[in-house]
């Protein structure tokens, strides 16, 4: 098995990481530097799995069809890396400020996406997007933020609705808020004591990498919200033509 993870040099990333790698498995990671990635490879080779590092400046279009080049037949994609944005009021983000925040956030998981989604049709595969409880709310400053994860979204709704009748699963996962460089850096989570444990993201990852969540493939997850447990429930079960889906409709509409 095949996966890329980007944005995982540290926190999140590396977390998710460091859950997937498992022996037989090549696992590719991703940072800006190759150097970034020492400790997350050192930690997934005690695993047992293969792993391959790889540099690309995702704010950068042309990186990110590079990325996507060298990675041909991927059996699963994990869309973590992003960038905060701004923390400022709509009037005062420059358009060069929100451009930059949606290059990463959304053209960069697009590229990767699609290039990823050609080799899985018909053969099967899973698309996870990193989402955010900015898909689903509003907020009075980070519009750049907040509108690319929105994006990130519907952009994951259009896969899944594109793809899943030849094999693709997609899966949104919001990770709730973990405490990370990024985090730590943002306004909103001033004196923040609670937060979501990365394992929990990891698990519900790792699980969608074990094929133990396709039943809910086109649906947003909730780490920190909704358990590995009652995943697992769920997609034994089966979800309702609503339910969760990338609509933002809750469970059991």
């Amino acid at each position: 098995m095949k996966i890329l993870v980007t944005g995982a040099s540290r926190g999140i990333g590396r977390a998710i990481a460091h859950a997937i790698a498992r022996p037989g498995r090549e696992i590719h990671v991703h940072a800006r530097s190759i150097e970034a990635l020492a400790e997350t490879e050192e930690l997934c080779r005690a695993t047992g799995a293969d792993i391959v590092r790889h540099a690309a400046d995702l704010s950068q279009p042309s990186e990110a069809l590079r990325l996507a080049s060298e990675l041909p037949d991927l059996d699963m994609l994990v869309n973590n890396a992003g960038v905060s944005g701004t923390e400022r009021l709509p009037w005062d983000i420059t358009p060069e400020e929100f451009d930059a925040t949606l290059k990463t956030n959304v053209l960069a998981p697009f590229i990767l996406s699609s290039a990823a989604a050609r080799s899985m049709l018909d053969r099967g595969g899973f698309i996870v997007d990193l989402s955010s409880g900015a898909a689903v709310t509003d907020r009075a400053d980070s519009a750049d933020y907040w509108v690319s994860k929105t994006a990130l979204m519907r952009l994951g709704g259009s896969f899944h609705e594109a793809g899943h009748d030849r094999g693709l699963k997609v899966f949104e996962v919001a990770p709730g808020v973990v405490q990370t460089d990024m985090t730590l850096s943002m306004r909103m989570h001033d004196g923040r004591s609670e937060w979501t444990d990365p394992s929990e993201v990891a698990g519900i990852i790792a699980a969608i990498a074990d094929g133990e969540l396709d039943g809910l493939a086109g649906t947003h997850i909730r780490a920190g919200v909704d358990t590995l447990d009652e995943l697992r429930a769920r997609a034994a079960r089966g979800v309702g033509s609503g339910e969760r889906r990338l609509r933002l409709t809750p469970w059991g509409a």
